[in-house]
C-alpha cells in the first residue's frame, strides 16, 4: 500500500505538469503543415505567373518565384534552353509534386519565351 501511494505521489505531479504541453516551432513564419500550405503556395505561384511578361529574364523570374520544383536545361542550335516548373495546382493527393501539377516557364538564352501546363511541355528539337 505504501509503495502504491508513493508511486502515485511521484507520478501525479509529473503527469499533470506534462499534460497540455505544446511545442510550437515557427521557422521564420514558414508554415510546415501539409494541407493548406500546399494550396497557399500553388495559389501564390499562379498569381505571380499570371503577371509575367514574355521576354522577362530568368533571373527576375527566379527572384519572384523562388526555387523551382523541377528544372531542365539543354541546348538546341547553339541556344540554351532552360525550363523551370512551379507547382500551381494539386491533382494527386499523394503529397508529391509532379510535372502535371506545375506550370512551366521556358527560357531561351535567359529570356522567357513561353509558359504552359507542365505535363504538356515538349522539348525543342533541331529543325
Amino acid at each position: 500500500m505504501k509503495k502504491s501511494l508513493l508511486a502515485l505521489l511521484v507520478a501525479a505531479p509529473l503527469t499533470l505538469s506534462l499534460s497540455g504541453c505544446v511545442i510550437s516551432v515557427n521557422d521564420d513564419g514558414v508554415e510546415s503543415g501539409f494541407g493548406s500550405s500546399h494550396e497557399d503556395r500553388s495559389y501564390k505561384n499562379r498569381k505571380k505567373i499570371d503577371n509575367v511578361q514574355l521576354s522577362a529574364s530568368i533571373v527576375d523570374m527566379q527572384e519572384k518565384l523562388g526555387v523551382a520544383d523541377f528544372s531542365e536545361i539543354y541546348s538546341v542550335n547553339d541556344k540554351t534552353v532552360r525550363v523551370l516548373y512551379y507547382r500551381t495546382q494539386r491533382k494527386h493527393k499523394d503529397g508529391i509534386t509532379s510535372k502535371d501539377e506545375c506550370t512551366y516557364l521556358e527560357f531561351v538564352n535567359g529570356e522567357l519565351v513561353q509558359t504552359g501546363n507542365g505535363g504538356e511541355y515538349r522539348k525543342m528539337t533541331a529543325n
